[in-house]
């Protein structure tokens, strides 16, 4: 499908949507968002896209909102601005709940919106250059539809910080508190990425949404009976999968499980 403002590839079972506006820094407006829902929606529900890559084209992975567009939100009603603002909150969501993983290949720079992308995605991987910001409140604005991925991601104490602070900070740091897992040196990026979709690749899709499931469902629980008892009920259930009785076959078969197809498993 063609988009105006995105690229979308789809190469060995990894969907790749390019933000492609770089002469903006990839800054996202009404269209970008509208046109990201759609790509994530079809990403999802593609039996060919076993992993969601999210990356920016130029020099900057995003910038967060783009300066026309906000201009434009002045003039809108109440009702009119909390739909557009619902348009960013849905991909958000989408990517945060989707069953499929999320990587985010973060260079250049991630401001307020942009870094809410980075804080949804699964997995975030950043080039050691890339500078990082919560910039909504020097323009009197609050961080909120990103607040709910970008406080799960940092913490509340790292949030109360840097949303208040609105200060630039490095890919160092941004690890240091959680907000990507990994960072390289620029030339490194894309061998940490195609490192990373190598082992998603090598996963189980069904266990893949499976997983995810279960740390929505188990993080921040007390550890009681009920829990106790519902991790069994869930691995038992997953054991008598398809999935997972090729998997162990094909363990002991010293095989490729059927799901890798022509790729080799990594190590």
């Amino acid at each position: 499908m063609s988009y105006q403002t995105l690229q979308c590839e789809l190469n060995q079972g990894v969907g790749l949507i390019w933000l492609n506006r770089p002469e903006l820094r990839n800054a996202m407006n009404d269209l970008m968002l509208a046109e990201l829902g759609e790509a994530i929606e079809n990403a999802m529900h593609d039996d060919a896209v076993r992993v969601v890559l999210l990356a920016g084209r130029g020099k900057a992975f995003c910038a967060g909102g783009d300066l026309a567009w906000m201009k434009k939100a002045r003039d809108m009603s109440p009702q009119e601005a909390q739909a557009d603002s619902g348009r960013l909150a849905a991909v958000l969501r989408r990517l945060h709940d989707s069953p499929k993983p999320t990587v985010a290949r973060v260079q250049g720079s991630a401001f307020a919106g942009g870094l809410g992308l980075v804080a949804a995605c699964d997995i975030a991987i950043a080039s050691a250059q890339t500078r990082f910001c919560l910039s909504e409140v020097k323009l009197g604005l609050i961080p909120a539809m990103i607040s709910p991925y970008v406080i799960k991601a940092i913490g509340e104490r790292q949030a109360r910080r840097y949303f208040l602070s609105a200060e630039v900070f490095e890919a160092a740091e941004a690890w240091r508190i959680g907000l990507v897992q990994h960072i390289v040196p620029d030339e490194e990026l894309d061998g940490a990425i195609n490192a990373m979709l190598g082992q998603l690749l090598a996963a189980g899709p069904q266990a893949i949404g499976h997983c995810k499931r279960l740390i929505a469902d188990v993080a921040g629980k007390a550890i009681d009976d009920a829990l106790v008892a519902e991790t069994a009920r869930r691995i038992a259930q997953v054991r008598a999968s398809d999935e997972a009785q090729e998997g162990i076959a094909a363990f002991f078969e010293k095989r490729s499980p059927a799901w890798l197809g022509g790729m080799e498993s990594s190590p």
